[in-house]
């Protein structure tokens, strides 16, 4: 016990019942009555979701840890994944370099896999797990930024996405995708994307093990197609060496490790599990369910490279489809992004509600969607805004990898014990108010990674330390490293502080 963190304030925490954040529900506790219904029957996929972002009761938690396999899965059998893989090759990097780079970028989904423990926990979802690194004031800003605005971003970027495979879809059938067309087929993708993530948790579990089974069967008919025509002893005509070489082996590992790492949102979806839920058992269906599609959809998209021109994937992909197939190749692309994006919306409406602002989780997923649809249209129709946002986006990497560094350790330092009631209260009793309501460890520790991270970028603009090495990208390692040991050290004095006052 000497390794962890202790609430900060113990006598308010022991006021709210300190046994709830590391033990199961005991006699005393709420449990269902004997010929009573339990509560958790009202979280059924035909209803939308009560929940917000406030606590789950033990009585109302259910499922099995195997369910986040196919929430992750069916998100990231996804066109983007495509994307990077064929990108790698087009950096210049060979086939079995390119895997390389596919195979270690996707190991940072042990970290949404560590992170989706704290879920079950506390009860309570990520974007209010949070106040205990940043403090419930200093939450709402990390929410609004890292939170809101990212997610609604990527939102506009994949509905961008799957508008453009909708858009071919409807030339193939003969229909002119003119400016009225592509806004309908925007907004009908969108509203099938919010009615999943406006219904919620339970609708989510349900309908993403059969939207996985059906990307599996049409990513299985690309690989087959791709594979047959991979050269797999491919090289490129001048390969890289030298500090060129690893400028992009670590660009390439960055861009993939920029999915896993923005997905500081995966307690939303482990925390109606029973919080006896084995933690190796939720750490390990999140990391996999995401992980092995990951690998294997952004591998399809390397091999493709060596075969086809991936500078126009879409195009290039059709050269390799079989003619009958590629309809439903694009359909497949934007059940995909559906999947993916509903996740993104439902995330964004808990940050939203953490910021402050007193909606219903229904409405805020809505407001999101409004939102990002306005993006989308106005940047695929008016203007290059969606260049512009994918741009920054490109940037993320410096702010989300040193926040997902603080979050990890925080539950490493914590054991993973959290006490989701004391979480929800956003009062200066609250044992999560720290001073002034900002808990100045974890935003001193975030805010320095982020500029450490800067210094190192390579990506729109040359950080002075890339510049002095060549290049070389270094603004994930450094961010994430120079935020977890600050966090940890800064976390450590203030436990003895705090220790010390209430022996005092």
């Amino acid at each position: 016990m000497a390794s962890t963190i202790p609430d900060p304030l113990p006598g308010a925490r022991a006021a709210r019942g300190a046994a709830m954040s590391s033990s199961p529900p005991g006699p005393a506790q709420a449990r269902p009555t004997a010929g009573v219904p339990a509560p958790a029957a009202a979280e059924r996929a035909g209803r939308i979701e009560a929940h917000g972002i406030d606590h789950i009761p033990d009585e109302e938690r259910h499922g099995h840890p195997r369910e986040l396999f196919s929430v992750w899965a069916a998100a990231n059998v996804n066109y983007l994944s495509l994307v990077i893989g064929g990108a790698l090759v087009l950096m210049g990097l060979s086939l079995w370099q390119s895997l390389a780079v596919i195979v270690v970028g996707n190991l940072f989904w042990v970290l949404p896999g560590l992170l989706a423990t704290s879920g079950p926990a506390a009860g309570a979802p990520s974007e209010v797990i949070t106040r205990a690194m940043y403090g419930v004031v200093g939450n709402r800003v990390n929410q609004a930024i890292g939170g809101w605005m990212v997610s609604v971003c990527y939102f506009a970027l994949n509905l961008a996405a799957a508008g453009a495979a909708a858009f071919a879809l409807a030339e193939r059938a003969g229909i002119t995708a003119g400016i009225g067309v592509k806004i309908v087929l925007v907004v009908l993708i969108a509203a099938l994307t919010l009615a999943i993530s406006v219904y919620g948790h339970a609708m989510i579990v349900k309908l993403y093990l059969p939207i996985t089974v059906v990307l599996a069967a049409a990513f299985a008919v690309v690989a087959f197609a791709v594979v047959g025509r991979t050269d797999f002893s491919y090289r490129p005509a001048q390969p890289l060496t030298g500090t060129a070489l690893w400028a992009v082996l670590i660009a390439g590992t960055t861009m993939i490790a920029a999915g896993p790492l923005s997905y500081t949102t995966s307690a939303d979806f482990s925390r109606y599990l029973p919080r006896t839920t084995s933690r190796r058992a939720i750490a390990g269906w999140t990391a996999c369910g995401a992980f092995l599609p990951s690998v294997v959809v952004c591998s399809l998209g390397a091999f493709a490279a060596t075969a086809v021109d991936m500078t126009d994937p879409q195009t290039g992909l059709e050269a390799l489809l079989p003619g009958w197939f590629y309809p439903v190749f694009l359909l497949a692309l934007v059940l995909g992004t559906i999947a993916i994006n509903a996740l993104t919306a439902y995330s964004a409406g808990l940050a939203l509600q953490a910021v402050g602002i007193r909606i219903r989780r229904s409405v805020s997923v809505l407001v999101d969607g409004v939102v990002s649809v306005a993006l989308t249209l106005y940047g695929l129709l008016a203007s290059g805004l969606l260049d512009t946002v994918s741009n920054a986006l490109q940037l993320t990497v410096v702010l989300v990898g040193p926040l997902m560094a603080v979050y990890a350790v925080d539950i490493v330092l914590r054991r993973g014990r959290y006490d989701g009631v004391a979480l929800s209260d956003e009062t200066p009793r609250s044992p999560y108010w720290y001073t002034g309501g900002i808990n100045w460890a974890g935003a001193v520790a975030a805010l320095t990674g982020v500029a450490a991270a800067a210094l190192c970028v390579d990506t729109l603009y040359a950080g002075p330390v890339a510049a002095a090495l060549g290049g070389v990208d270094l603004s994930l390692p450094v961010g994430m490293a120079v935020a977890a040991v600050l966090y940890a050290a800064l976390m450590r004095r203030s436990r003895t502080v705090l220790a010390a006052r209430a022996q005092a």
